[in-house]
């Protein structure tokens, strides 16, 4: 077996995933500058979360973690994998098209169902709108998640990681062509979405066909393997379709509060970004590697991958999550408060940035413990898990808006996805109980997690301090985007030396990785 270079693939996938972020900060914070977070940024967020969560319902949750491990088990043997991608890209084709049909015609229910606090408000009919301009961009991106899982599947990750580089690229470029122009800005940002979707297709599609897998569209048949995809698929969808409901709850409850989604959906940004570098890069990279050492009976090289995983994203999220908490002020304000974003808007959505950041360990951990069951394809204990989160999640949100009153109520959301987060997790654990060593953290995980705990922890202190003497720099018009440069520089050198004082890593280790040693 030829196996993928683990911390080769997560490096490449983290560093086209920092740059569509960083490109992400440019776009969300030149939106929230363009439109503030009122009723067209809130109308926005709704319109384009719509078919980001059912595209993480069909092809990235659900169809995908069904998805790839068969396509990798093909690639290993001797059977027809293209067949077998060409028979699932059809599939998938037929059911979106249907789905942004359905859809199209039903968005007034399906937004009541997303944000029934807008009934009656501005928001609404705009919501109703932007969510028919935006949906057919699923059927686009969810095409090029299943492309992707092809590509990443061949050990190949580069286009797939830089596709959504070209979403932020042509958002951006709209508002900006609008705005120079005198045009409305909000109305150029929503029609750029689906043709955002169709050049990311676009691009994976051409990766797809110069590896060799040039897929095309006919009429789909429910051969054997497909219909064990779908066997597979259907109770990872059930979980996929747990998460969103999560977030449909969270969403729901904000839409009740002034402004609370325009917050919480900027906070989610914020956080999104180390999330995406570090745990959604890692998961791309080890599903495929799991399916194949599992299927040729590695269990020692499964159980090194599992672990230097875990040990390489947590060595970079756990310092995320603590400056999260430590300085989420100079973070938003420094990236988001300009044009229509008050200091009172950067206040809000630095608390839900500190709450998300205390769960953001949960999140990686998530990505890294769910391709245990899926290499397996198992997909239904991640499930069960996922209906016990979702019940965690939808009582704490809803009990602590109404606890916490008018004020402080819309913060619930945010504190029940972190600690439905960490149920997630212990859930995960629990159950991986029985599949042996080859799911549990080698020694030398074990013995670094606590240090790199500790070199973290060290570095929130000289953040803490730093912000505190760096407080009128970062008050100033121009001279706040190096002072906020300065803390990032100030806590990555800290973190760098505690750690490798304390012995939590080694970054001779990260170079040997990316030599492939």
């Amino acid at each position: 077996m030829k196996p993928i270079r683990l911390l080769s693939g997560f490096f490449t996938v983290g560093v086209w995933t920092l740059a569509s972020r960083i490109l992400g900060f440019v776009r969300d914070a030149m939106i929230l500058a363009f439109l503030g977070t009122g009723p067209l940024y809130e109308a926005y967020v709704v319109a384009f979360r719509l078919p980001n969560m059912f595209r993480r319902f069909f092809a990235e949750g659900a169809f995908n973690m069904a998805f790839v491990p068969l396509f990798s088990k093909k690639l290993e043997g001797d059977e027809d994998a293209r067949r077998f991608a060409e028979d699932a890209f059809s599939g998938l084709a037929t059911v979106l098209i249907v789905l942004t049909l359905i859809a199209m015609a039903a968005m007034p229910w399906l937004i009541l169902a997303l944000a029934s606090g807008f009934k009656g408000q501005e928001q609404f009919g705009l919501s109703v709108e932007f969510g028919r301009i935006a949906f057919p961009y699923i059927l686009f991106i969810s095409l090029a998640a299943l492309l992707s899982g092809v590509l990443n599947a061949t050990g190949r990750f580069a286009a797939a990681a830089a596709a959504p580089v070209l979403l932020n690229v042509i958002l951006v470029t709209a508002m900006t062509v609008a705005a120079g122009l005198g045009a409305d800005v909000a109305r150029a940002l929503i029609w750029a979405i689906p043709f955002a979707g169709v050049a990311q297709m676009a691009l994976v599609w051409h990766a797809a066909a110069r590896a060799g897998f040039r897929l095309r569209l006919r009429v789909p048949q429910m051969t054997p393997d497909l219909k064990r995809l779908v066997i597979i698929a259907i109770p990872a969808a059930l979980a996929g379709g747990v998460v969103q409901v999560n977030l449909l709850v969270g969403q729901q409850v904000a839409s009740f509060f002034d402004r609370a989604v325009g917050w919480l959906y900027a906070a989610d940004r914020l956080y999104q970004l180390p999330l995406g570098v570090v745990g959604i890069a890692i998961g791309i990279v080890l599903l495929p590697d799991l399916s194949r050492r599992l299927k040729a009976q590695d269990d020692a090289g499964a159980r090194h991958a599992l672990s230097r995983a875990g040990e390489a994203s947590l060595a970079l999220t756990i310092p995320s999550a603590v400056a999260l908490v430590v300085i989420p002020l100079p973070l938003v304000s420094v990236l988001f408060e300009r044009g229509a974003t008050t200091a009172d808007d950067s206040a809000a959505i630095a608390v839900a940035v500190a709450i998300y950041g205390l769960g953001l360990p949960a999140f990686v951990l998530q990505k890294i413990l769910q391709p245990l069951y899926f290499a397996r394809e198992d997909t239904r204990r991640p499930f069960h898990y996922a209906v016990v989160a979702m019940v965690i999640n939808a009582v704490l949100a809803i009990g602590l808006a109404f606890a916490l009153g008018p004020v402080m109520g819309w913060i619930g959301p945010a504190i029940a996805t972190s600690a439905a987060g960490w149920a997630m997790v212990w859930l995960l654990r629990r159950g991986a109980r029985p599949m042996g060593d080859v799911a549990q953290f080698d020694a030398r995980f074990r013995s670094r997690i606590w240090r790199i705990v500790a070199a973290s922890l060290a570095m929130g202190v000289v953040l803490w301090i730093a912000n505190a003497l760096l407080g009128p720099v970062l008050g100033m018009a121009y001279w706040r985007y190096l002072g906020l440069l300065a803390l990032v520089l100030i806590g990555l050198v800290s973190y760098g030396l505690f750690g490798q004082a304390m012995g939590a890593f080694r970054l001779a280790e990260f170079k040997a990785n990316l030599r492939g040693r």
